[in-house]
């Protein structure tokens, strides 16, 4: 790919410059379609047969495309398929939770080609773009991945994240909000942001529960509620690229303070956040647990899987305070579901391991609150991969980016 990288059309003149931008479009068109005869690829370049096979032979000496076998004959010799190679692009997908981030290295098939990098960290950290590029390398090292073969780095993280202009207003220091800026400085690559939610929901629906469901809601039930919306095939970003924030909607009459400032807002009542409370408060009033067991004389280290684990082996403390969370979660579903009338929801995010003990009271709420003929055409079901459909839905959208830069 470096030749599309460094040289540039600037450089180029003539029949060159022809010849260069019908191989970008060959690249788009591989990328989209996974694979096509060079017969195919003629017609759409509007090129002949012998020019398109040379193109081809250019990439291939590049390790850009590869043969793939043959396809299908309507009569005669059986075409031969070209795709993109493999090892010839990749891109770095970033990940940030509310206290840690992850990262892995994608290849054009948005196949993960290391295992994920966790890392501790937050989006207020003004060390994170240090971290990131860090971070980075080190598996770019471990991996024997070559620098001038990625393409572009993504990160999704929450808060009120501008995609146009790369900035994450959610960031206290404003000096740091253009995050975007500072990762292209740093990588001298390509930069897309988007936030977490988002780009989870379009992870579900390329890949994952939500595939196939052209309105979905995909949600990410952590220490923030996130909320990511598909509809009518598309990913719903909002006027200003803002839209899905439910963990900020009030569902509580003077309730906790949030972190965005209000009270009672949906994450006080149905987060991770409120469910290490309550679990903590049990402990410290010595509820019978094995938590209060295993935690009374150390309970900064009790995590949300500890609760999960101990709902699954019968725990009525943990039990109980997920069916808690999990009742006002389904309030806030049931306001989702009677706005938008999805055909399903995605449930991703820590609490979402929980699976039975979470489901049932969110079923419960959905039957008080919301009108049964809206409700009983949507379908809730866990997500089985959550931890990395955020990191694959980046990935995807930076190569759509991409792709579509080579188009131009």
């Amino acid at each position: 790919m470096i030749v599309f990288k460094n040289i540039g059309e600037g450089n180029l003149s003539g029949n060159e410059l022809k010849k260069y931008r019908q191989k970008k479009k060959i690249l788009q068109l591989l990328y989209k379609c996974d694979s096509l005869s060079g017969s195919v690829l003629s017609k759409r370049l509007g090129v002949s047969l012998p020019t398109a096979l040379s193109l081809l032979n250019d990439l291939s000496k590049l390790n850009l495309v590869e043969q793939r076998g043959t396809g299908v004959s309507k009569g005669g010799r059986k075409p031969t398929m070209f795709g993109l190679s493999h090892n010839s692009i990749y891109v770095v997908a970033c990940e940030l939770g509310r206290y840690k981030g992850k990262i892995t290295i994608y290849n054009v098939h948005n196949q993960p080609v290391t295992p994920i990098l966790y890392f501790e960290t937050s989006i207020d950290d003004d060390n994170l773009v240090e971290k990131i590029y860090t971070n980075t390398q080190k598996l770019i090292r471990k991996n024997k991945i070559r620098k001038e073969l990625i393409f572009g780095v993504g990160l999704n993280m929450p808060g009120l994240v501008d995609e146009v202009n790369g900035i994450n207003h959610t960031i206290k220091n404003e000096e740091f909000r253009n995050i975007k800026e500072r990762l292209e400085k740093k990588f001298s690559k390509l930069v897309y942001i988007n936030n977490d939610a988002r780009m989870q929901a379009y992870g579900e629906y390329i890949f994952g529960g939500a595939k196939g469901h052209p309105n979905a809601i995909i949600v990410t039930w952590s220490w923030g509620i996130g909320l990511g919306m598909i509809l009518d095939g598309k990913l719903y970003n909002g006027s200003t690229g803002f839209a899905g924030e439910l963990s900020h909607a009030k569902f509580a009459e003077d309730g906790d303070l949030c972190i965005c400032g209000k009270r009672g807002c949906l994450e006080t009542i149905a987060s991770v956040n409120v469910l290490m409370k309550n679990t903590k408060d049990g402990i410290k009033a010595g509820k019978i647990s094995q938590l209060t067991e295993k935690f009374k004389n150390r309970i900064d280290k009790l995590q949300p899987t500890d609760i999960i684990a101990a709902a699954k082996s019968g725990d009525e403390l943990s039990i109980s305070v997920l069916n808690k969370v999990g009742l006002e979660l389904g309030k806030g579903l049931s306001f989702t579901i009677q706005l938008l009338n999805p055909d399903i929801i995605v449930l991703g995010g820590i609490i979402s391991d929980a699976k039975q003990f979470v489901l049932t009271p969110i079923q419960q709420s959905l039957n008080k609150y919301c009108l049964e003929l809206i409700s009983s055409n949507t379908k809730i079901v866990i997500s089985e991969n959550w931890e990395q459909s955020g990191l694959l839905g980046i990935a995807a959208m930076l190569y759509q980016k991409i792709f579509s830069d080579m188009h131009k």
